[in-house]
């Protein structure tokens, strides 16, 4: 039995000639395919071909799904979207980090034809956002911040102190009283992280 490297759902493991699908796993058009994330796993029973099988890390990777709350960090917007890493689903940190965008018609539920990207977020915000989809060939997730508990929670001054949110679309540096834009989030209190 030997532990391979960890793979992904619908990854492609091998041929049928070359192993015999086990659990955590499928066949299609000749070829092994793993059904989850996991590890790879091969059994070599006696002149048989191996088993491969996918087995879950019991330490596995909690994934964002569709629905799911996530914290993330702003990396980069423009005048379309904002680039975010995704560091928390709900109260668990992730391993990994996941990249997501939130487009600009996602950011806010009224008046999205008016939105302003650069007046919602800006690097190094940490957001609350929701998962709407599990994106497209950069693996990026589609997230929204539409709903009013979502949104900009911490946000840092170009005095580089955290600011006080002062409305739903104001924050307040608490030293230079500077006031900027931001889509800020009504944090529901089983969301604060201390």
């Amino acid at each position: 039995r030997q532990l391979l490297s960890p793979c992904v759902a619908g990854e492609r493991l091998c041929s049928t000639e070359e192993a015999t699908a086990g659990s955590g796993t499928y066949t299609r058009h000749g070829f092994i395919f793993s059904s989850l994330a996991g590890c790879l796993e091969r059994k070599n029973e006696d002149n048989e071909l191996p088993v491969v099988s996918v087995v879950r890390d019991s330490e596995s990777q909690l994934l964002p799904n569709v629905g799911a709350v996530v914290t993330c960090k702003v990396c980069s917007i423009n005048s379309r979207f904002a680039k975010v890493h995704i560091l928390y689903v709900g109260s668990t940190p992730l391993k990994s980090t996941f990249r997501g965008t939130i487009r600009r018609e996602d950011i806010r539920a009224t008046e999205k034809d008016k939105v302003e990207v650069y007046k919602s977020f800006r690097p190094s915000d940490i957001v609350l956002a929701k998962v709407i989809s599990l994106g497209d060939a950069q693996s990026n997730y589609l997230l929204s911040t539409a709903e009013n508990e979502l949104g900009v929670v911490v946000a840092r001054s170009e005095a580089g102190v955290q600011m006080v949110p002062i409305s739903w679309c104001e924050m307040q540096c608490p030293r230079t009283h500077t006031k900027e834009f931001r889509k800020v989030a009504r944090v529901q209190p089983q969301f604060l992280q201390t």
